[in-house]
């Protein structure tokens, strides 16, 4: 759980180190300015975004059920934020699971992509693909798919 939450710590540290030098600079206006978006890069890369992850199983499972596809995904993967913001609301009707939680989601990525864990790697009806266009994985999102 922790490491997921690496990045956006370093982050808001890196901020608030920038904007405490910029104000003992003399210019309180450009911290003010870059600490938000240190923030916000920090939300962004963070957990929070993201629907909430289950275990690879569970995943798989519920696919085999009800046909969702299932994203393999990581904090931090800008691939991963681009199909994310791309599928919108949408991206809660998938299932999400993260690598760096589940051992299990790690091991069937690297499975499809030659060792590597590189993410996203999306699963529909048991093919994987490794890093699709946003709109293709948007079309698969209905259950008749």
């Amino acid at each position: 759980m922790m490491r997921a939450w690496i990045l956006p710590i370093l982050l808001v540290l890196s901020g608030l180190l920038v904007a405490a030098g910029q104000i003992a600079a003399g210019s309180p206006g450009t911290a003010v300015a870059l600490l938000p978006a240190f923030l916000a890069l920090a939300a962004v890369n963070s957990p929070l975004i993201f629907p909430r992850s289950i275990g690879a199983q569970e995943a798989q499972r519920r696919s085999a059920d009800d046909g969702r596809p299932v994203v393999y995904w990581r904090p931090g993967c800008t691939f991963c934020m681009r199909l994310r913001i791309r599928l919108g609301r949408g991206a809660r009707q998938l299932y999400w699971v993260n690598i760096w939680r589940d051992p299990a989601g790690a091991a069937a990525v690297r499975a499809a992509n030659d060792g590597n864990e590189t993410v996203p790697t999306v699963v529909v009806a048991g093919r994987f693909h490794t890093n699709p266009d946003p709109r293709w994985v948007r079309e698969q999102r209905s259950p008749s798919a």
